[in-house]
This record gives C-alpha cells, sequence and structure tokens, in this order.
C-alpha cells in the first residue's frame, strides 16, 4: 500500500485530480519501489504488466538501435507517468538512469480505476498529449539542431525540469544540479562526449553559464542560451 498523502509529487502526478476517498482507494492498489541505476523497469517489446508515478530520481526511454546500439528517446522525471494504460507491449525500455523510486500499480487493476474515474482519463489523455508535444520536439531536436542548439536546448529544459540546487549563486531557474554525466548526455542528445565538453566550454567561456563542479550548472544568461538553443 502505498501512503498517498505524504507522497512528494501529490500535487503533480496524474493522481491530482483524485479527491481523499479515490486517492486511498488508488493508494491500497499501489506499492512503492526502489530502483537502483542502471536496472530496467520495463523491456522493450515486452508484455508491461506495470504502470508508475515516478516520485524521485530520472529514468530514460530506450529503442534498441542497429548493432547493439540504444536511442533515448525520452527522459522521465519526478511527478512523471511511465507505463502504457491500455495497453500490452512496452514500445521502449525504461531504465533507471539515477537512483529512483517509484509508485507503481499493476496495470489491469489501474486500468479498471481509470476506466471508472473519467476524470483521471481526462487527466492521462492530457498527459499523453504533452508526451506527443515532447517527442516531437525531441525529433526536432535530435534531426535538425546542431551540436550547440542540442546543448544549449537540454540545459534549457533541465533548468525548468529539475529542483533548484540549494547553495548555488543565482535564481531557482538558473542553478541545478545535473543527474547524469557528461557521457550520458552525449547520448540523450545523439553527440559525441568529446562535442558536448567542447559546447559545455564554449557556453562558459562566452560566459553564457557556471560550471562549479562536473554537474552542477548555473545558467548566467537565459536570453542569450535561448536564442543559442533556436
Amino acid at each position: 500500500m502505498s501512503d498517498c498523502s505524504s507522497c512528494t509529487v501529490r500535487g503533480r502526478a496524474i493522481c491530482a485530480s483524485l479527491d481523499a476517498g479515490e486517492l486511498a482507494e488508488l493508494g491500497r492498489m499501489g506499492r512503492r519501489q526502489r530502483v537502483k541505476a542502471g536496472h530496467t523497469l520495463l523491456w522493450e517489446g515486452d508484455d508491461a504488466p506495470l504502470v508508475a508515478n515516478v516520485l524521485n530520481g530520472v529514468l530514460k526511454l530506450v529503442v534498441a538501435a542497429s548493432r547493439g546500439r540504444e536511442q533515448i528517446v525520452g527522459i522521465v522525471f519526478a511527478s512523471d507517468f511511465i507505463g502504457r494504460p491500455f495497453g500490452k507491449e512496452s514500445p521502449y525500455c525504461v531504465t533507471a538512469m539515477t537512483d529512483a523510486e517509484v509508485c507503481i500499480y499493476n496495470r489491469d487493476s489501474f486500468d479498471a480505476f481509470a476506466a471508472a474515474h473519467p476524470h483521471l482519463q481526462q487527466k492521462l489523455l492530457r498527459r499523453t498529449l504533452d508526451e506527443l508535444d515532447r517527442a516531437r520536439y525531441w525529433m526536432m531536436l535530435l534531426g535538425r539542431k546542431s551540436a550547440g542548439e542540442k546543448v544549449a536546448s537540454f540545459l534549457l529544459e533541465m533548468a525548468e525540469r529539475l529542483p533548484a540546487e540549494a547553495g548555488l549563486p543565482v535564481g531557482s531557474r538558473g542553478a541545478f544540479e545535473l543527474p547524469f554525466g557528461r557521457q550520458q548526455i552525449a547520448d540523450i542528445l545523439g553527440l559525441t562526449i568529446e562535442t558536448t565538453c567542447r559546447q559545455l566550454t564554449r557556453m562558459r567561456a562566452d560566459g553564457l553559464l557556471d560550471l562549479p563542479s562536473r554537474r552542477e550548472v548555473v545558467i548566467r544568461d537565459r536570453q542569450a542560451m535561448t536564442l543559442i538553443a533556436g
């Protein structure tokens, strides 16, 4: 059983539309599970017996490419929903990039609950449309943007999606700590690690950002970064 009343993403997850009684019913269906970095929660092409809310951490959505390579097609953060309600097979692998915690539901039980609560179905539909918009943007990011545009777009999105890092020297939407390293950023953007590091170094030299450590980022000039992102 999941204690929904103390959930840190209660106001942002799909269950935000439920009243106290509905939330208690859903809570009895769920269970919290910790997921170690590198662990795969769902496999591409396999039956997907579960759906889940992400409570904390970062996970990646991956599809297999040729010669054993993988392509990251999306990233999910706290409050995001993963899995395929009203479906059977998973279209991608869901793998933790960092240690994470999720609230898991049996897919069949969740589907039955959603069918009985139309406002939850509407929330799922809105989430699906948001994901579709994000996927279209991702296609443009990977297929049409230059290396500099990709890195700038990625950093701006991370500033929006990640919590502000306490103690870093600028406002809440400009300072954050990345939950993954440079190689993972390169993999996400379809770049080499050399190109990724070169772009970050150039942006720092131009005064657009500071890099206090390997994972801390401080965006100094958001307007210029937005222009670079295109």
